[in-house]
Parts: C-alpha cells; sequence; structure tokens
C-alpha cells in the first residue's frame, strides 16, 4: 500500500471495510499515521491512530483538544454517534452518514494528527480550533 500524501485528500483515505488489519499493518511498517474508513451497513466509521507513526511521532495537546472538540461537534450535531472515541492517539467516529462524509473527516483528523489543523477547521466549522496547535517529530 503506497504511504498517503500530508495532508491527505479524502478521495485516498483507504476504505478498510473487511481489510482493516492489512491498511493498519501497512501505515504501521510505514511509521505512518493510520488512517481509514469502514462501511457499517448504511453508515460509516472513521478510524484515525497515531500509535503506528512510531514513538517518535508526538501529538500536541492542542491537536488533542481540537479533536476532541471536533468530536464533541459532531456528536452534538448528530453527524457521528455518542460511542465516538476521542484520543489521545486513537480517534473512532460510528455512525458517519455518508462515504463522502466520512472521507472529509478521515483527511482532517489525518492532517490534524501531522499538526495540520486547516482541514479540521474546514470540516468541522462549528470547533474553536488552536490556530497555533502542531506536532513534533
Amino acid at each position: 500500500m503506497q504511504q498517503l500524501p500530508i495532508p491527505c485528500p479524502g478521495h485516498l483515505v483507504p476504505d478498510a471495510t473487511d481489510r482493516f488489519d492489512a491498511v493498519y499493518r501497512a501505515a504501521k511498517t510505514q511509521r505512518a499515521v493510520f488512517v481509514g474508513i469502514e462501511r457499517e451497513g448504511e453508515r460509516w466509521t472513521v478510524k484515525a491512530d497515531a500509535l503506528t507513526a512510531g514513538p517518535g511521532h508526538v501529538v500536541d495537546d492542542a491537536v488533542n483538544a481540537a479533536l476532541r472538540a471536533a468530536i464533541a461537534c459532531l456528536v452534538h450535531e448528530r453527524e457521528t454517534g455518542t460511542d465516538a472515541f476521542a484520543g489521545p492517539l486513537y480517534f473512532m467516529l460510528h455512525g458517519v452518514p455518508s462515504e463522502g462524509r466520512a472521507r472529509e473527516l478521515a483527511a482532517a483528523f489525518h492532517a490534524a494528527l501531522y499538526g495540520d489543523l486547516g482541514p479540521l477547521r474546514r470540516a468541522v466549522p462549528g470547533t474553536d480550533v488552536d490556530q497555533d496547535a502542531g506536532t513534533s517529530d
């Protein structure tokens, strides 16, 4: 599997439905942040995990706060289920209504886990995202 660009456009986010282990293993081998979407009946799940990037990839506290705020906003707006998992290194959103929206959110979470909060601001505009948040590698 080819390594994803950073930021990753939504159309390149892998569909990990029925192949999660292979997609996750590829990210781990590449020492890259894992991101993927999976179909759940009529809805979608978004998964992002910074653990696959290795111990040198540190996610800034402000990034975690921004991702948690985005998840809270998505739950409040009923764009994802209340069983969303909000970090600090692993994030999961269940019940996303469409593949397109799942891809957009996955790409935004992926970019955020690399310190770029711009896509998250655009994907979840109701979130108060710190302009100076980032990561260090």
